[in-house]
Formats: structure tokens, C-alpha cells, sequence
């Protein structure tokens, strides 16, 4: 199959304009779609903020699988490989994106060893990964990454220098997270001191004494009001008017629900989400859980399956028209759908249902709570899946991301 990034290029990105833009350039609505693209054409998610492994139990996923997903930053796309699908079409509208999961993949292959693959993904910086990039993983690349990460900045330095730094730290997402520290300590709060928390109370004593207050602030309210606020989550302004509707109906009430799940939730030591979060960083081997790319006990079996992964630059809808019927195992949504139209979401679901091999499992989440498709995408093609409402809120509640309000899987009926 032709990999469209190939014939397209790096562009600034059109696609992405095209899926967002519903209302008038010169409207109000409008100008937040444009600025919001415009923010999201560069690097938004240096990690994913999906759970795989509530991912992988949700799909059953198996060996023999044919799997479509939305890239991101590509943590996913490699934790699925631990399951040995018989193939991964890995499809993303932002460039960066594209150029990250590329590179992903190029390192796990070309590194010397799982530990230089750690050093230069898992640890917080190291001064040596430029020089493992220029020596391991660049003659590998494809022109378009590569052009990507050797692009210098006004101070002279290539992209790749991020990873000599705390490369977490970096994208759209990492900028957010640096803010809501800092507007914390405006408050007298040192958000990464719940890491000294030993248990479950622990934890939730920290939450309610420190970081819960902020939240009722005036200027946190005020400042959390705006659409803009949170596009360094990678939530357009269609996905605040959906996620407001959580809660009292103030993004505050809602932001403080979900860091609470993060907090409250789940022992530190088997989140890694939480310790991006709140320290800024992974943890080191043995001292907690880790991203599954990133434990040795899954290298082998991630080096072995890299062939079996392609990366897209296109969108979900017209790389599924490419395929046959009946062609694909299991659709990876994250939470795309919530940027939607209704047209959009119909001319998808009309090609996930033509494509849904018998079986076949649809997950995705969403940022208020209730499934987004009833209403919306025609009862026709719904009637043909199975809406796994139980499972679905088990899978939310135990999603160690803690963002988003829903998670939902559907089944295409025999």
C-alpha cells in the first residue's frame, strides 16, 4: 500500500485544517478553529495520554490482527506490538507526529541495545542522544523525518537536541503541564511532592489539601474559562463544549475531577502517567511500572515485529476507503471523534463498517462521559455493532490516563 506521507511531504498541514475548520474563518468560532490549528500543527504529544493496556484488553488483541490506529506519539502503536498483530496501519494528520512515531521506530530497531533505547526515551535528557541519533538512527530515516528533526531553531540548534533535554517537557502538551505547575506554586504548592506519598490515603490527602484549593481559585476559574486554555491538551474547541458538560459546568470542576482520578486513583507506583504528570519524568527501571516500549521484558518482542507497523500521513476515513472489505481486525480511535461533524462521523463509520472484519472491535474515547455516536451517526450502520455499555465503563474507570470522561467499545454483530 502507498504510504502517503511519501508522495505529500511535511507540509504545513492542510489535512489537519480540513478535519477541524466548521465555522466561518472571520467568526469567533472560526478564529479559535484557526488558532487551535495552528497550534496543533507542531508537536502536541510527546507521549500518548491513552492507556494501552486498557487499549489491548478492551480489543483482546492477538495475534493475527489487523490493526488501524491513530498514531500520536506512537506509545501505543509500539505497546501493541507486544500482542504481535499481523499488522499496524499507523495513520496521523500532524507532522510532527508522523516524524516522531518514524523515528520510534527507527530507534528500537537501530540502537545498539534496550538500554540505549531507555536512555534515550526514558530517561529525563542525556547530553549523548544527539550523538546517538547522527550515528544510529538518522541514516534510516526516511528524507521528510529526517528534515524534521535536523530543522534548527533561531538559536542554531536541531529538534533532535530535545532528547539532550527532557524531551517530556517539549510539545504542546509538556508546555500545559509546565504551566499548571507554575500557576500551582503561584499558590504555594509544589505539585511534585505527592510523590513522596506511600499509599492510596497518601495520595488522596496530598490531592485534597493541595491541589484541589487551587482549583477554586478565581483566576484558575477565570483562566480555565477560555477555549484556548486548554489547547495544550490537544482539545479543540468542539472538545471543550463537549467536556464542559461534565461536572457543575465549569472546566474547572472538570479539570479538578479528572487530576483527582490521576491522583487518587492508582498506586504512583503503576502509573506512569502520574509520574509525567507530577514529576516531570519516567520512572527508572525497577522503581516503577513503565510505558511497555520502554520494559526490557517486551524488547524482543517489539525488535521482531517492527515490520509489522506502517505510518500514514492521512486521515482515518480515506486510508480505510483504500482497503477491501472486511480488511481490518480492530479500529483505534483515541478521542478523534469528538473534533467531528456528524457528515464526518458517518462517512467514518460508513468505512469502519464496509472494512469491520467478522467480530470486529471499535475503541475510542471521549471527553464527556456518555458515547458521542447515537444521535449522530445513522441508526443504519449503528444497528450493525454492539455497544458494550458494562465493559466500557469498566475500561473508563480503570484507564490510568484519567482524562478523558468515556471510554467505549463496540463489536460488529455476527
Amino acid at each position: 500500500m502507498t504510504d502517503l506521507s511519501s508522495e505529500l511531504g511535511f507540509p504545513r498541514n492542510r489535512r489537519l485544517g480540513k478535519a477541524v475548520y466548521q465555522n466561518r474563518a472571520l467568526s469567533k468560532a472560526g478564529l479559535s478553529e484557526r488558532l487551535f490549528t495552528f497550534l496543533f500543527s507542531g508537536l502536541v504529544y510527546p507521549q500518548i495520554w491513552e492507556d494501552p493496556e486498557i487499549d489491548m484488553e478492551a480489543m483482546a488483541l492477538a495475534e493475527g490482527h489487523r490493526v488501524i490506529t491513530i498514531a500520536s506519539g506512537g506509545c501505543n502503536v509500539l505497546a501493541y506490538l507486544t500482542r504481535s498483530p499481523v499488522r499496524i496501519d499507523a495513520v496521523d494528520l500532524n507532522t510532527a507526529h508522523i516524524a516522531l512515531n518514524r523515528m520510534k521506530l527507527a530507534a528500537v530497531r537501530h540502537l545498539p541495545s534496550q538500554a540505549d533505547l531507555f536512555r534515550f526515551f526514558g530517561e529525563a535528557g542525556n547530553r549523548h542522544n544527539s550523538s546517538a541519533y547522527d550515528r544510529f538512527i538518522a541514516p534510516h530515516l526516511d528524507r521528510a523525518s529526517r528534515d524534521y528533526w535536523e530543522k534548527r531553531n533561531w538559536r542554531g540548534k536541531r529538534r533532535i537536541a530535545a532528547f539532550e533535554d527532557n524531551f517530556y517537557q517539549r510539545g504542546l502538551l509538556g508546555l500545559f503541564i509546565a504551566a499548571g505547575h507554575r500557576a500551582a506554586r503561584l499558590y504555594g504548592v509544589d505539585v511534585s511532592r505527592i510523590m513522596a506519598a506511600e499509599t492510596l490515603d497518601d495520595q488522596r490527602a496530598y490531592f485534597e489539601k493541595h491541589l484541589a484549593p487551587v482549583f477554586r481559585r478565581p483566576l484558575i476559574r477565570w483562566a480555565t474559562s477560555r477555549k484556548a486554555s486548554l489547547f495544550g491538551l490537544g482539545i479543540p474547541p468542539a472538545q471543550y463544549d463537549s467536556l464542559i458538560t461534565s461536572g457543575d459546568g465549569t472546566m474547572a470542576s472538570v479539570l479538578s475531577a479528572r487530576l483527582e482520578k490521576l491522583a487518587c486513583d492508582f498506586p504512583l507506583k503503576d502509573n506512569y502517567f502520574a509520574w509525567q504528570a507530577f514529576a516531570r519524568r519516567y520512572p527508572s527501571p525497577g522503581e516503577a511500572t513503565l510505558p511497555a516500549y520502554l520494559d526490557a521484558a517486551n524488547y524482543a518482542t517489539i525488535r521482531r515485529n517492527l515490520g509489522r507497523v506502517s505510518v500514514h500521513h492521512a486521515n482515518f476515513t480515506e486510508l480505510l476507503a483504500q482497503k477491501g472489505a472486511g480488511q481490518v481486525d480492530r479500529f483505534v480511535l483515541l478521542d478523534a471523534q469528538d473534533w467531528m461533524s456528524d457528515r464526518q462521523l458517518n462517512e467514518l463509520w460508513t468505512e469502519i463498517t464496509r472494512t469491520a472484519a467478522p467480530g470486529a472491535r471499535v475503541i475510542f474515547r471521549t471527553a464527556a462521559e456518555p458515547s458521542l455516536l447515537p444521535g449522530r451517526v445513522s441508526q443504519a450502520l449503528l444497528d450493525q455493532w454492539s455497544y458494550e455499555e458494562a465493559q466500557s465503563k469498566d475500561f473508563s474507570a480503570r484507564d490510568r490516563s484519567a482524562i478523558y470522561g468515556g471510554f467505549h467499545l463496540y463489536v460488529k454483530k455476527p
